[in-house]
């Protein structure tokens, strides 16, 4: 938890703050209400809901269309952001309510993209430490249902300055240093996994060609599913 908001703040991503609670012994994430009484969240499944999606357009495109439509101002910027996040920290629920806009709930004035939030199944979760591995199969949403696809909706990473997280292992390390539920070879997995997701993430970002947008609608999500619970283990 504390780590992803570390990457977060680091790369001045917009993020929801998230703070441990123990209660009857008993750890569990919180966070403040960033939805005001003057404001509301329309998560981006209902946003999509507002124009008929057509067969010939992806997802990503879909999504951007209907924000574009409505007027919502800084959509592809706030996408491009969530998107590097969610590969580093190899996210694996970003579902279309886990991400969305924030409206004036009395003028329905749209103000723009709701921070990041709810990242919580990412980081190898739900993976025994042997199966921990950067460049194993990761569950991906929203758009696409590989991550290596989805890093290649990002327009631009001009914004990027991975440099700023040179030694976020170290910080990482010390979060979980006092864990009740991690042991050092799980530490030691996260941390080399999190440092190649980085690498990976550099070297795409140095080889890639000159960006021109083509509308792909292949590995695209069918479902808006949630995580079940279920365990996922790399093929």
């Amino acid at each position: 938890m504390r780590c992803w908001q570390g990457l977060m703040k680091r790369l001045g991503i917009p993020h929801v703050p998230y703070t441990l609670m123990i209660q009857e012994e008993y750890p569990y994430s919180v966070c403040e209400n960033f939805i005001t009484p003057q404001t509301e969240l329309v998560t981006a499944w209902y946003v999509m809901q507002t124009r008929e999606k057509q067969n010939y357009v992806s997802v990503y495109q879909h999504y951007v269309n209907c924000c574009e439509a409505l007027g919502i101002p800084g959509i592809v910027d706030a996408l491009d952001r969530m998107l590097v996040v969610d590969y580093l920290i190899a996210n694996e629920d970003r579902h279309q309510n886990n991400f969305g806009v924030v409206r004036n709930a009395e003028t329905l004035e749209w103000i723009g993209a709701a921070p990041i939030y709810d990242s919580g199944s990412s980081l190898w979760f739900s993976k025994p430490a042997a199966r921990i591995s950067a460049t194993g199969k990761i569950t991906c949403k929203p758009f696409k249902q590989d991550h290596n696809e989805q890093i290649k909706l990002v327009t631009s990473f001009d914004w990027l300055e991975l440099s700023k997280l040179y030694d976020i292992e170290d910080e990482f390390r010390e979060i979980l240093r006092g864990s009740l539920f991690i042991d050092e070879v799980r530490k030691d997995a996260l941390c080399s996994a999190l440092r190649k997701r980085i690498e990976m993430l550099d070297e795409f970002v140095h080889s890639r060609a000159p960006h021109v947008r083509i509308d792909d609608r292949s590995n695209d999500v069918t479902e808006n599913i949630a995580y079940s619970g279920e365990s996922t283990e790399d093929v």
